[in-house]
């Protein structure tokens, strides 16, 4: 239990945070979700202007602090790779 107003505030903070960052990596994910279910329709333009949506929000998931720079550039090239393959 936190006795010291500077510990109580940090838990403040801490969950304040928390939800801020799980709000930004739910809408990452989404935008994610979005490429994969036009990758699935097999719709290239839609899976293309899904991934270009998406690539800013996961680059900014990094600058943010939540997601490694190295998952995003895997996650973002593996997405590309696939839309590419469509054609």
């Amino acid at each position: 239990m936190a006795n010291t107003p500077q510990a109580k505030k940090r838990i403040r903070r801490n969950d304040k945070r928390a939800d801020i960052n799980g709000a930004r990596v739910s809408r990452i994910r989404t935008f994610v979700k979005k490429v994969e279910s036009a990758l699935l329709a097999g719709d290239k333009s839609v899976a293309a202007a899904a991934l270009a949506a998406a690539q800013p929000e996961l680059q900014r998931g990094v600058s943010k602090g939540v997601l490694h720079k190295n998952t995003v550039a895997r996650k973002i090239s593996r997405l590309s790779k696939r839309v590419a393959a469509l054609g």
